[in-house]
């Protein structure tokens, strides 16, 4: 027999919903934003918001970061979850918190891999409404002659790549927003996506 409301009638089916977010419990580890050793002399924060279509702040994404050492070493082999502060670790995993707000410690990236890539801090995304992670990207603004040759912001609009760049936002710290989309009046331009295959 199908269920019935209070009146006999058959129940209406409810709305579709994306499921989610589940990152409150077990994946943001303590200390996620600590990346470089503690107290490293040329350690640098990347702070920024993460915004949604609207141009609100998302208060329950959580965001990773993958990068290369200063030397151009990929770490994160053995203990890139180790959290005592005494390696680099390449690897961060942060919440934002509730004004949409996230940050990582770490150390500037050298160029890894391809001899023409500009330094950068590989991120992904994950947050309420999608039903897929997403990644992106974060280029230092100090390398403005490997933007030039890096084969992902060479092929990109100057308009689009812009969205890839962090800003200087006082001694040792550098601004990059997250946009997921881009806003109806404008004001706010989506991030660079990009898809892997």
């Amino acid at each position: 027999m199908p269920d019935t409301d209070d009146r006999g009638g058959p129940l209406a089916a409810t709305p579709a919903q994306t499921i989610g977010p589940f990152f409150g419990h077990a994946l943001p580890v303590p200390d996620g934003g600590r990346i470089a050793p503690e107290g490293h002399p040329d350690a640098v924060t990347v702070h920024g918001l993460v915004r949604d279509g609207a141009g609100a702040p998302v208060p329950d994404a959580l965001l990773e970061f993958w990068q290369a050492g200063p030397d151009g070493g990929l770490a994160g082999a053995p203990g890139s979850l180790r959290r005592d502060g005494a390696v680099f670790t390449g690897f961060g995993r942060v919440p934002t918190d509730a004004g949409g707000h996230y940050a990582v410690r770490t150390l500037r990236p050298a160029a890894a891999g391809r001899s023409n890539a500009a330094p950068h801090l590989a991120v992904c995304v994950h947050a309420r409404g999608l039903l897929h992670h997403l990644f992106t990207r974060v280029y230092f603004p100090e390398h403005t002659a490997a933007h030039a040759t890096d084969p992902l912001l060479a092929q990109l609009p100057e308009e689009r790549a812009r969205t890839l760049l962090a800003h200087p936002d006082g001694p040792g710290r550098y601004r990059f927003d997250v946009q997921l989309q881009q806003s109806a009046d404008g004001a706010f331009e989506e991030t660079v996506f990009l898809a892997f295959r």
